[in-house]
């Protein structure tokens, strides 16, 4: 880590998902409290505009030209489209004022600390101001090459913010981490969290109110570990979301990142699969794949939703294999992508009804059964329609 002259610290960047790898040649410390977790209490930027502090950049007292000149670079990236989108027709949905997806939140502020190393590091992020004695407990599980919560943080704010405790594991250093080791490490990495989550300081989970998200890769992830559950000795997920999931390019299986059995998912999950219609990467092979290998879950507790493009006004909605991404801040690699009604209408709000529906028994409509609360993706400025959801059992 260095210090900058312009008030900024410039950490290591990883580019995401399947693009080759990229860091920077300066790196985080490794001192004993780095490794033993690093506080990083932030208020959220949609509340005062501040700087997230799991972001690539982080405010200190000195700073340097470099990282000036490439954060002013990535702004006007982000103005220049923001220009554009004045004069390119309907703006898209914002994010809605209540309900799941939406901006009513509970918690001001995000505690983010960092743990552990290597293929086993971890982060936690807690919601604060205020902060609850006990939460829900949420793995968030990455794309491939995605490993540090800058990618998704927007997805990751918004979940602690909503009163989750959110563990995001890394499991693997860079490209030549072996992904038959991905849910091992993935699984070791939240039994450390889970340990760390009993010292003193910390929000309680609640272990009966546990869920898994996951990316891509991290999307295949998340059924293997919601199967080996039990096996592993992890607390049993009440709801997994598998977006866009793959084991390569347009693979299902794979002798190098092999599928956990699915069959002993428990029975009584509930469980959202989703998949972009623009997805050229790992496309709908591995998500079809694991919807049809689960037949112990009943087809009123699981839906497979495909998410549409929508391309009527401006920026236009792209379903592809980066919508999921969320950085807060322009991102070295994903310059394009924003925050957008993708996110807020479509991935957030459906796992946010699944968590609802599965710990408190609300928001049913919204997560499950192809209703039109479900399928809904708000509306454009114009008042047309964004594309709904497709909600199918029988894909």
């Amino acid at each position: 880590m260095e210090e900058r002259e312009d008030g900024w610290v410039e950490k290591e960047r990883v580019l995401p998902l399947f693009h080759p790898p990229f860091q920077s040649s300066i790196h985080p410390p490794r001192s004993a409290a780095h490794r033993r977790g690093v506080d990083q209490r932030t208020e959220d930027p949609a509340v005062r505009g501040q700087t997230p502090a799991d972001g690539f950049l982080t405010r200190s007292r000195d700073g340097g030209t470099l990282a000036a000149a490439m954060r002013h670079l990535l702004w006007a990236i982000w103005a220049a489209a923001a220009s554009a989108a004045l004069a390119g027709g309907p703006s898209p949905p914002k994010q809605p004022a209540s309900g799941p997806g939406g901006t009513d939140y509970a918690h001001a502020k995000v505690t983010t600390r960092q743990y552990g190393s290597g293929v086993e590091q971890y982060w936690i992020l807690e919601p604060a101001e205020p902060a609850p004695k006990a939460a829900p407990l949420i793995v968030f599980n990455h794309g491939w090459m995605g490993m540090r919560p800058v990618v998704y943080l927007g997805w990751l704010h918004h979940l602690a913010r909503r009163g989750n405790i959110v563990v995001f594991p890394r499991y693997q250093l860079g490209p030549t981490t072996r992904p038959w080791t991905f849910a091992r490490n993935a699984i070791a990495a939240v039994k450390a969290a889970l340990e760390e989550l009993q010292r003193p300081g910390h929000v309680r989970p609640q272990l009966d109110r546990f869920a898994i998200a996951g990316h891509s890769a991290g999307g295949a992830i998340t059924a293997d570990m919601a199967a080996l559950a039990a096996e592993k000795g992890l607390p049993t997920p009440k709801a997994i979301m598998v977006v866009q999931p793959g084991r390569g390019l347009r693979r299902a299986h794979t002798p190098l990142f092999p599928a956990a059995d699915y069959k002993k998912i428990p029975k009584d999950t509930l469980m959202l699969v989703v998949v972009g219609s623009d997805d050229r990467i790992v496309g709908d092979v591995a998500a079809l794949d694991l919807f049809r290998r689960t037949p112990q879950i009943p087809a009123d507790r699981k839906d497979y939703i495909i998410m549409h493009s929508d391309r009527h006004g401006h920026p236009p909605l792209i379903a592809d294999h980066e919508s999921p991404c969320s950085p807060i801040l322009p991102h070295v690699v994903l310059t394009g992508r924003r925050i957008n009604a993708l996110d807020t209408h479509g991935y957030w709000k459906l796992f946010d009804a699944l968590t609802d529906f599965a710990f408190h028994g609300t928001h049913k409509a919204y997560a499950l059964g192809a209703t039109p609360e479900q399928r809904s993706m708000g509306q454009w400025s114009d008042g047309t329609p964004v594309k709904p959801l497709t909600v199918t059992d029988e894909p």
